[in-house]
């Protein structure tokens, strides 16, 4: 009798734990109120960076210019940054789950200002290609992600990754005004100065603000000794349940559009007529849809719908988006298609990101976030390839096609499939 009341002390104390852990999250033990300021610090550093980033991406053509690249070295440019991105994703996610969420973070920082102390000296083009190097580890976004997973519980997650989108739009407003201001009336290495000492303060913050351990440390002990690049890991990841399922809808849900992003400069010029003054009205309008749609819309559907039926809700409306696309002839029907593109976009990447990390242990979250973190990478290295093809073979009503037949296809399969959608404990 005795042995018996002791086995079920024993298990009450451990279904009490669990239940403290699922109010909690992993990281209960710093408290409620100190989980909420971490959030939010992570928050102003994914902002911050986004900033910066997008500020040095709407001067770098000119500077390539300048020092006398042309269209094609600058393609070669773009296609390095987005294969060190592609690269750096998985080893960055590693990274996390080894060394801790504020390790990577002061990593993706650091990396960050090496980046822009590179640009602020390239005065030359072998230089301007050196300044490239460091983006490998420059991953503000999935870092961010990091913190969030291992201070939110699972019912909580989809809500809080949600709301990054409100970072990503402030990014492209404040990023794009700045970027052309500062280089315009102040000159062109201007704005890579900013993003040095900006960087610098971004790390400062991290260290200041960020725990050092974000979730319990007996979870990194499953990867204190792992190397921090293995495909045997990668595909490791890929046979628990749901997630290869999962990733193939995320990878491909999103490609026809993200090629058609990519060649959208050259549409918004050919196609729509637009001049540079009133593309960068356009993106600022996608700034703050975004800004809308996931600071928003998004939190509050995740709060009401299971999240399978939130993923097959965006891919619908993914292919309603391709059959607009194909038949848009101006800008503004371009504007109208913004608004269900915007909101397909946000979800699928923020209910993706949600179920994946949740589909492997808690010591895999970094790695997990690491993959998705390379599929936008992957698309801006073979999209200019792709896109550039289908675009002067069959025009522009091709990508909208494209993008409605690849998503009736994955809705069709999401319908029938049964994909197995579970929580993985430590």
């Amino acid at each position: 009798v005795s042995t018996m009341n002791e086995k079920n002390s024993s298990e009450g104390e451990e279904e009490a734990s669990g239940m403290r852990n699922e109010t909690l999250g992993e990281s209960g033990y710093l408290g409620e109120a100190k989980r909420r300021q971490v959030i939010r610090v992570a928050y102003v550093i994914a902002a911050l960076d986004l900033t910066f980033l997008f500020m040095q991406m709407g001067v770098m053509p000119y500077l390539a210019k300048s020092l006398g690249l042309d269209s094609v070295g600058f393609g070669y440019l773009q296609t390095i940054f987005g294969v060190l991105q592609l690269v750096g994703g998985y080893i960055f996610g590693r990274f996390a789950d080894k060394f801790g969420a504020r390790a990577a973070l002061i990593l993706s920082c650091t990396s960050g200002s090496v980046f822009f102390l590179l640009m602020s000296l390239s005065t030359s083009i072998p230089f301007l290609f050196l300044s490239r190097l460091p983006g490998v580890f420059m991953h503000g976004i999935p870092g961010a992600q990091k913190v969030i997973t291992d201070m939110t519980t699972p019912s909580q997650r989809a809500g809080a990754l949600g709301r990054l989108g409100l970072c990503f739009g402030v990014g492209i407003i404040a990023g794009s005004a700045l970027g052309g201001v500062l280089s315009t009336k102040l000159g062109i290495y201007v704005p890579t100065y900013v993003g040095l000492v900006g960087s610098l303060i971004n790390t400062l913050i991290a260290v200041v603000w960020i725990p050092s351990q974000t979730k319990p440390k007996s979870d990194h002990l499953v990867t204190e000794n792992s190397i921090l690049f293995s495909i045997r890991e990668i595909l490791r990841l890929m046979k628990f349940p749901g997630v290869m399922e999962v990733f193939i809808v995320k990878v491909f849900a999103g490609l026809p559009i993200g090629l058609f992003m990519i060649m959208f400069s050259i549409i918004s010029m050919d196609f729509f007529g637009l001049e540079a003054v009133e593309s960068g009205y356009l993106m600022s309008y996608f700034g703050v849809l975004q800004m809308v749609v996931q600071g928003l819309v998004v939190g509050k559907l995740a709060s009401h719908c299971t999240e399978m039926t939130l993923l097959r809700i965006s891919v619908f409306v993914f292919a309603g988006v391709g059959l607009g696309m194909a038949l848009m002839r101006t800008v503004w029907h371009y504007c109208i298609i913004a608004v269900p593109l915007v909101f397909a976009f946000s979800m699928l990447a923020t209910i993706t990101d949600s179920i994946l990390t949740k589909a492997v242990p808690s010591s895999d979250t970094g790695a997990m976030l690491g993959i998705c973190a390379s599929v936008q990478p992957l698309t801006r290295t073979v999209g200019p390839t792709i896109g550039g093809v289908l675009y002067k073979q069959f025009g522009v009503s091709s990508f909208g096609y494209l993008q409605l037949m690849v998503n009736l296809g994955l809705f069709v399969y999401l319908l029938k499939s049964k994909i197995p959608l579970g929580e993985m404990k430590s």
